[in-house]
């Protein structure tokens, strides 16, 4: 365990926070979906400012600027009994209440503690976010929204968690790089105000009703073994690897007319390797549960740049036969027609059928604990490493343990152009056999 201390922890609120004409934000079927979820955790690892950068009180002082920007991130979730149908409704009270900031240091840890060469991530890196088993739904109590802010001994690790519900990783991001701005720049009076999503589906009421039997707080999942560990592995796919990943791809499926992307031939790749190692039978179904931005895909499309979660995770089904014996081609256009087939009517469907029989809340993203699910989550797009706070761009991309189950992938955009990096959270067993499988690590590095 890296040798972390809390210096100090704190509230920091937006510099100006009118109550007249606060926000309330409703929250649709594809925000509920991540009641239980853990707040996602990822973070940034820098090089180590100058002594006169008055580092914290600097980063204090932008951040309270830019939650005046994005201020849902200062509010609370709020929970209302509905005593007639023994439900309970959420909503998000933009009441300025803050977000949490920790001031840490780890002395004895350097950067090169972080950057293994063989690209396992070290343990401790577990104590460098701020959040410890928050879910979605315990936004009544705690911040929407916390960083921690660790100096080591050669550099600064910003770790962050937010809540799902208010934002997914492209407004997540947005802030980031917001934050990351007025702290260089000193100033927050040139920045856009928020566009919030203000999407609501016609013909659904709100606020939505869901059992209070639906969001007591999950037992902790058991796992399939006593034994059983997960380790953390970053993969870097270079741009030739993804290129050759692409080419193989489209060439398996013969089709002109149909391109796989970087992303889908990563996925497929990914997806493939793993359930190859999980033991499962071959008439055993698999999932390859992939996060689809649904901004641009309702009629009439949202702005691109609108505030909100607009996160859907949609899965692709196979049988492990298929998965191992059709190739990569054949499974890169099973996560292909997965997120093609997000459109809006498909938006419609999905929450109507939701409000009618809401279930298995309770089983957040670790609901799957056998093996044979992999999830994609985050996104190789995001804007990570253009974000100088005024000492230096990022060195490393990481993240946190929230969701931690075997099979979680978070893409990353690689540090050199046109490069990704998953980090892969994986059965301690199946990560050796993975880095034993020549068919795989042909086409990766570790970093």
């Amino acid at each position: 365990m890296a040798d972390l201390v809390i210096i100090s922890s704190s509230i920091v609120r937006p510099v100006i926070n009118s109550q007249l004409g606060r926000t309330k934000i409703h929250l649709t079927p594809f925000d509920l979906t991540h009641l239980q979820y853990d707040y996602p955790q990822r973070g940034l690892l820098f090089p180590k400012p100058d002594p006169d950068f008055h580092l914290i009180s600097r980063l204090k002082t932008s951040l309270s600027l830019a939650l005046e920007t994005y201020f849902p991130f200062a509010g609370r979730l709020v929970k209302v009994e509905n005593p007639e149908d023994n439900s309970v409704s959420f909503f998000i009270d933009c009441d300025g209440s803050g977000a949490r900031f920790l001031h840490a240091e780890a002395k004895s840890v350097s950067v090169s503690d972080f950057l293994q060469p063989d690209g396992s991530v070290p343990s401790f890196i577990q104590h460098f976010f701020p959040a410890d088993d928050i879910k979605s739904s315990d936004g009544v109590s705690e911040p929407l929204l916390a960083l921690q802010v660790t100096e080591v001994k050669d550099g600064v690790f910003i770790g962050f968690c937010y809540n799902h519900m208010v934002a997914d990783g492209a407004s997540m991001w947005s802030f980031f790089h917001t934050w990351s701005k007025i702290c260089s720049s000193g100033s927050g009076s040139d920045h856009q105000p928020l566009i919030l999503k203000g999407w609501f589906l016609d013909g659904i009421d709100y606020p939505i009703h869901i059992l209070v039997s639906e969001t007591e707080r999950p037992q902790p999942r058991r796992e399939l073994s006593p034994v059983a560990v997960t380790k953390d592995r970053v993969f870097h796919f270079t741009k030739k690897n993804i290129s050759d990943l692409k080419a193989k791809a489209n060439t398996e499926l013969g089709s002109s007319e149909l391109k796989i992307s970087s992303v889908q031939a990563v996925s497929a790749h990914m997806w493939r390797s793993i359930i190859k190692h999980g033991g499962l039978s071959r008439e055993k179904q698999t999932h390859c549960k992939v996060a689809v931005d649904l901004r641009q895909r309702l009629n009439p499309p949202l702005g691109k740049e609108c505030f909100g979660n607009m996160a859907y995770l949609s899965s692709a089904i196979a049988t492990v036969e298929e998965l191992l014996d059709r190739g990569l081609g054949w499974a890169a256009l099973q996560i292909n027609k997965v997120v093609k087939s997000q459109t809006n009517e498909n938006c419609k469907t999905f929450a109507a059928d939701w409000i009618k029989n809401v279930k298995n809340l309770k089983l957040g993203v670790g609901g799957r604990v056998a093996g044979d699910t992999i999830v994609i989550a985050s996104s190789p797009r995001f804007e990570v490493y253009n974000n100088d706070f005024g000492w230096g761009k990022p060195i490393a991309a990481r993240a946190g343990p929230g969701n931690s189950i075997s099979g979680k992938l978070v893409f990353f955009p690689g540090i050199d152009e046109g490069s990704i990096d998953v980090q892969a959270t994986l059965w301690s067993d199946v990560l050796v056999n993975l880095l034993a499988d020549v068919e795989f690590v042909e086409y990766v590095t570790t970093v």
